[in-house]
Formats: C-alpha cells, structure tokens, sequence
C-alpha cells in the first residue's frame, strides 16, 4: 500500500490520539473503551503536557460540583489552555457542568460559590421541586442546532444520571434539548464549536452513544 493510501485510510478511520483526565471522579474505564470502540487511541492520564499535546481531550465526571472542581484545580490552566487552542475539548456528565461557570449545587450543599471553568458562560440549575431527582433513564435527544457531534442522533435515546442541568447564559450554546418535564440543553457547545459537552452518558447510551463518540474521534482527527 502507498504511503498516500495509508493516510487515506486512517482518515477515513477517524483515528486520533484522544487523552482522558483522570483528576480522580469519572468512569474512566466505560469512557475509554467507548473511545476506543470509536477509533481513538486514548491515554488516560493526569499529566498536563500529555492533555496539551493530545488530539482531543475528554472531562468526565460523576459526582457533585464542588468536589469536581476541586480536583480538577490543579488542570484549570491546561484545560483552558486547550479551549484556546481550539483543540476539541469534551464533557462528560458533571464534566459538561464543569465547563459552565456556576453552579446551584455547590449552594445548596453549603461549598459557597464555586467557580467552573467558564468556558461556556451560564450556570447549572436543580431540576424542578416536582420532579423525580435523579432524572435517571433514557431520554430522546432533540437536536436545535448544527453541530458535528450530534450528526446522525436527532431524536434517538441517550442515557442519563443527574439532578442538575446546565443554563447556558447564550442560547446559541444549546445544541440539543431533552424534555423532562420541561426542555433542558442536553448537549452544548462554545462559540467556536471545539467545547462542547453531553449531559448523557454516550459511554453507557449503545449505538447512540457510540455514533457520538465516533462523531468526536472524527471531529479530533480533523482538527
């Protein structure tokens, strides 16, 4: 085979070198074999110059706002260092909140006022008194807006766990709603479209989740 095909070929495959953060909350091992199944070759890791020279990086999260920032302190600089960069910047679950500014968790819970990373201004609200919390289950993603995450998933079913959803500040951040009880961003993106995060699980969310995550892997080989 050509030196020319082979390139060819490995575009085609989307592969990119993806690492996940590993600051210490997130199902690290679900996430990376999503990623892998989806093309990537991935590194999980806790090491900044391995985050910066990656082709796509990956937040995580499970648990509560206050804590995750905390452990992601000492990666605040590198991963706003990454937006800047326009390399493709990935949340997941808490790690989609991570991106916004604020948070109504930290509140109630008596952290004071936790900053996120910023890098999608708007804050994370407590679902409604009325609603079961968790919201826990699959849900139909309804896609308002172009994106090349979401290509191929309007109105398919993703998996989710949280009583918390992100506010964006900029309606345009919104990409993709789910009702519950009420229309909330499930998937958003920044200005330039290289942060972005799902409120789901796409590790845990089938084909669905999949075709999202090779939708990232592509998104990170063509940047």
């Amino acid at each position: 085979m050509s030196e020319q095909a082979g390139k060819i070929v490995e575009q085609d495959l989307g592969v990119a070198d993806v690492v996940v953060v590993d600051y210490g909350l997130g199902n690290l091992r679900s996430v990376t074999r999503g990623l892998e199944r989806a093309g990537a070759s991935v590194t999980v890791t806790d090491d900044v110059d391995s985050i910066r020279d990656a082709d796509g990086v990956v937040l995580p999260g499970v648990g509560a706002f206050g804590e995750g920032m905390e452990n992601a302190g000492p990666f605040r600089e590198t991963l706003r260092d990454v937006a800047a960069s326009e390399t493709p910047l990935f949340g997941i679950c808490l790690g989609m909140q991570m991106l916004l500014t604020s948070s109504e968790e930290a509140e109630r819970e008596g952290q004071g006022d936790v900053t996120g990373l910023d890098l999608i201004p708007g804050t994370n609200e407590r679902f409604a008194e009325d609603r079961n919390v968790p919201h826990m289950g699959w849900n139909e993603l309804d896609v308002r807006r172009d994106h090349p995450l979401v290509d191929g998933v309007d109105g398919e079913h993703a998996y989710f766990v949280h009583s918390y959803y992100a506010v964006p500040d900029d309606e345009h951040a919104v990409v993709a709603t789910t009702d519950y009880g009420e229309d909330f961003a499930s998937v958003v993106a920044n200005d330039d479209g290289t942060v972005f995060g799902t409120q789901f699980h796409p590790e845990k969310s089938g084909e669905t989740g999949l075709r999202i995550l090779r939708n990232f892997v592509d998104i990170c080989a063509d940047a």
